[in-house]
């Protein structure tokens, strides 16, 4: 069954994708509130959503005036939330719990994956193939090209080697969508491929040094942790351009993976909630794709921010999601907003990010050698495999852990203790054995610079 793709949807969406960055910003703001009314409308038929909306014109509805609605609520009222009665909760948790079926469709007509737990509780989100539509046209046309002459010769990137580096055994929604593209063209699957993170690191560098890829995608920890080996001599690999998302890259992260891989190092900004919302432009600014998604910044009692100030947390309306309604969901990350328009005349707006603030774990590994551990691939298999979605990992040793939760009760306990093993079986693969990992229940999280909880926290120097 090929994965859910209507030709003539992506086709028409396209040509709005590739205009709106030109157009005038009366034309961007119309454009917006045409979809935000179109939205409201459809989200008027959710048992969730209608109470607010039904008996209200969407054309005259001001989007602050709606609830902010976090993931607790909408998971815990799933089946309440979409628009189509046979998208169901207990249907989907199966669907997303057997690995075989990455990329195939749910029900036959929608996308379907499930997003980290960075909040506590994971998500799974649902979409059709109109917003499918608007997700490829955005990665397709609103990516930069980083050498024009190489492209003129090569328009359809047949000598590309595109390698995506993460979590690949879960229907994640990088995961999802690269293997999508894969199984909707065949031509492309040779040079679109993935590499598991959690595999032993020797195994990971062996996969990558075949696969020589020319265009990189991972998290900027994980780059980091290649540009390492890359300058260690363990790795030898040219990419053309690497690409960075899921966490915060910062300017001296940024430069080290330029340095080790002598090649452009490019920055994206999205989630599971709406899959590419900004995208670097030549001039190293982000811009967000503002006629498909509204990104509020706000304070920490929900009030806008003047652009130019940071929030404490964003309010994300996707305009593109038809069949499960996001409107003001708080993704928790804090976003400046710029009104100065960039040098490269795109009139999308200009925004900073500070999101995940994570450490790599330098750990103490057998014969003396030091190994290092990304905090995506902690993270991941702590919740894939433990199911322990509410956590923080302090290193407190070269070779000892302390796991720890705000839990408290028996519940806690067990999930720990789960946790801890599997943890253990983890870093004993990637060459730390007999690590040390305590646990702790009810203990309150360390925060970061972005003020979100910091879930992996280095060994202070």
């Amino acid at each position: 069954m090929l994965p859910t793709f209507e030709p003539l949807c992506t086709g028409l969406i396209a040509m709005e994708v590739a205009a709106a960055p030109r157009a005038s910003k009366a034309a961007l703001a119309q454009g917006q509130r045409r979809r935000l009314s179109a939205l409201l409308a459809t989200a008027s038929r959710s048992s969730l959503y209608g109470p607010w909306l039904q008996d209200r014109d969407p054309d005259q509805v001001a989007l602050s005036a709606l609830p902010v609605l976090p993931k607790s609520t909408l998971m815990a009222r799933f089946d309440e939330w979409g628009i189509h009665p046979e998208i169901r909760l207990d249907g989907l948790r199966a669907f997303v719990a057997d690995p075989a079926r990455i990329a195939q469709s749910f029900l036959g007509r929608y996308v379907a994956w499930e997003s980290s737990g960075s909040s506590g509780e994971p998500g799974i989100f649902v979409q059709d193939a109109g917003a499918m539509a608007v997700y490829d046209a955005i990665e397709a046309l609103r990516r930069p090209v980083t050498q024009v002459v190489r492209r003129l010769f090569d328009p359809f990137g047949l000598t590309e080697r595109m390698v995506f580096v993460g979590a690949t055994n879960g229907h994640f929604a990088t995961t999802v969508s690269v293997e999508r593209l894969r199984r909707l063209n065949p031509m492309l699957a040779p040079t679109l491929r993935q590499v598991s993170f959690l595999q032993p690191l020797e195994r990971m560098l062996a996969q990558l040094q075949a696969l020589s890829p020319t265009s990189l995608a991972t998290y900027p920890s994980m780059a980091l942790l290649l540009a390492e080996q890359q300058q260690q001599g363990r790795l030898a690999i040219q990419p053309r351009e690497i690409w960075t998302g899921g966490e915060t890259l910062t300017p001296a992260m940024r430069q080290a993976i330029g340095q080790a891989f002598q090649c452009p190092v490019l920055n994206t900004y999205g989630c599971s909630e709406f899959l590419s919302l900004a995208f670097e432009c030549r001039h190293g600014r982000l811009h967000l794709n503002s006629d498909w998604a509204i990104l509020e910044s706000v304070d920490g009692q929900g009030r806008a921010v003047p652009p130019g100030q940071p929030g404490a947390t964003s309010l994300l309306t996707n305009l593109a999601n038809h069949v499960q309604p996001i409107i003001r969901y708080d993704i928790g990350d804090s976003v400046t907003v710029h009104e100065t328009p960039c040098a490269c005349g795109s009139v999308l707006p200009v925004i900073e990010v500070m999101g995940r603030d994570e450490d790599l774990l330098h750990l103490a590994g057998s014969r003396g050698r030091k190994v290092t551990v990304t905090p995506m691939a902690l993270s991941t298999v702590l919740e894939s495999e433990a199911g322990l979605y509410d956590f923080q990992l302090v290193q407190q040793a070269p070779r000892e852990l302390l796991l720890r939760t705000s839990r408290r009760g028996k519940d806690a306990q067990v999930a720990l203790h789960h946790g801890q093993q599997v943890l253990a079986d983890f870093l004993a693969g990637q060459g730390v054995p007999q690590v040390q990992i305590a646990c702790q229940s009810g203990a309150a999280p360390r925060r970061g610079r972005s003020g979100k909880v910091k879930r992996v926290i280095a060994l202070a120097a």
